[in-house]
């Protein structure tokens, strides 16, 4: 039998660190912010999983200072997301080039009928950019996504929880709907939701102090 020696702690032996990947990381941020921006959904549908962002510029006077900001140029997302390969949680599979699905335009377009459910909200009102991880850098999406909600702290990922969220089911309908289904009603699923959930003003106070520290 091996017997493990009792050694003092040290943690710095622990703690990894790596230069490149924090370049790795800034690279991919920057090509992000450098590509096209769509319509909400893109108007052809596409292959591949990834990381996306959604940017409003309508006149809902909640979201006034996105508009305003984003006017100028796509730099303040409302929300950011990703779409992972199917069978990503369970066994890590990668985006090969023949097995490509159609999870990130999926994801687009599923957020685009939420939109629409929305009250005072609409689809032409919001624009998106996506980057394509494929292959083995399929295995960056959840850390570009990380890096990207760390770096903007968009209003959707934030001060107004439950956007990105589904529907939990038949039978599971006692959770309160989400702060995002308070102030934008209209998601059948969400209404079904029978849980106590936060009052609407107490929501937009908590989104009026999360706008004074945008942009």
């Amino acid at each position: 039998m091996n017997s493990v020696k009792t050694l003092a702690f040290d943690r710095n032996k622990h703690v990894y660190r790596n230069d490149a990947f924090s370049e790795l990381v800034k690279d991919a941020i920057r090509f992000f912010n450098g590509t096209p921006v769509h319509a909400l959904p893109p108007l052809e549908s596409f292959l591949g999983t990834g990381v996306y962002a959604l940017y409003y510029t309508g006149r809902n006077p909640i979201y006034k200072k996105y508009a305003d900001l984003n006017r100028l140029f796509y730099g303040y997302p409302i929300y950011v997301g990703k779409a992972v390969p199917k069978g990503w949680r369970q066994s890590r599979v990668t985006d090969a080039t023949g097995t490509q699905s159609r999870e990130l335009y999926s994801r687009l377009k599923e957020h685009s009928r939420s939109i629409e459910a929305g009250k005072d909200l609409a689809t032409e009102d919001f624009s998106c950019r996506f980057v394509i991880f494929e292959q083995e850098t399929s295995d960056m999406i959840s850390t570009i996504e990380a890096a990207l909600i760390k770096l903007n702290m968009p209003l959707w990922n934030t001060a107004l929880d439950g956007f990105g969220n589904h529907d939990p089911g038949k039978g599971r309908y006692e959770q309160a709907k989400s702060d995002w289904d308070v102030i934008h009603s209209g998601r059948v699923w969400a209404d079904r939701c029978k849980g106590a959930f936060k009052n609407e003003q107490a929501i937009l106070n908590s989104i009026e102090n999360h706008l004074k520290g945008a942009g």
